[in-house]
């Protein structure tokens, strides 16, 4: 077997699955300019932790601080569109205070709390199929402690 030179990077993002009465904690924003609809999601960075990433987005995107309480699941998901591997830490997480007059990150239109029924009317609009299958999985009963997580320095 020949080996590339190439070295590969998967994109090491995190989402956060927030349930409150029924209804998903959702972002809606603009990707290329086009609308959809996804959880509050991003990119680890440098120095902070999974579980640290998931929180700093959350709070980013919809101005929410939620607290993770379980992780939903590790997602592989391959977007042949944008030709990027993503490896996705998803948590579940508590709603804990929201603050209505912080400015959400760039290209987020408005955080928006939507029932599995409003999600499916959307599929088309969804950033990827991780949105539903998250939701259904969180929904299935599937659940990993947090303490599954090892952060070794």
């Amino acid at each position: 077997m020949t080996r590339s030179m190439t070295q590969w990077h998967p994109h090491s993002t995190v989402a956060t699955l927030v349930e409150r009465d029924g209804r998903f904690l959702v972002v809606e924003e603009s990707v290329e300019g086009r609308i959809v609809y996804n959880q509050p999601a991003g990119h680890l960075e440098n120095g902070e932790t999974i579980i640290e990433a998931a929180i700093r987005e959350t709070l980013e995107e919809t101005a929410w601080h939620v607290e993770p309480t379980a992780l939903l699941g590790l997602y592989h998901y391959r977007s042949a569109s944008e030709d990027v591997t993503y490896i996705r830490s998803c948590f579940i997480a508590r709603a804990v205070e929201h603050f209505p007059a912080q400015a959400l990150d760039s290209g987020i239109v408005q955080a928006l709390w939507l029932t599995r029924e409003e999600l499916l009317a959307r599929q088309s609009q969804l950033r990827s199929p991780l949105v539903l299958r998250m939701v259904d999985d969180f929904l299935a009963g599937r659940r990993f402690p947090l303490n599954v997580i090892q952060h070794v320095n």
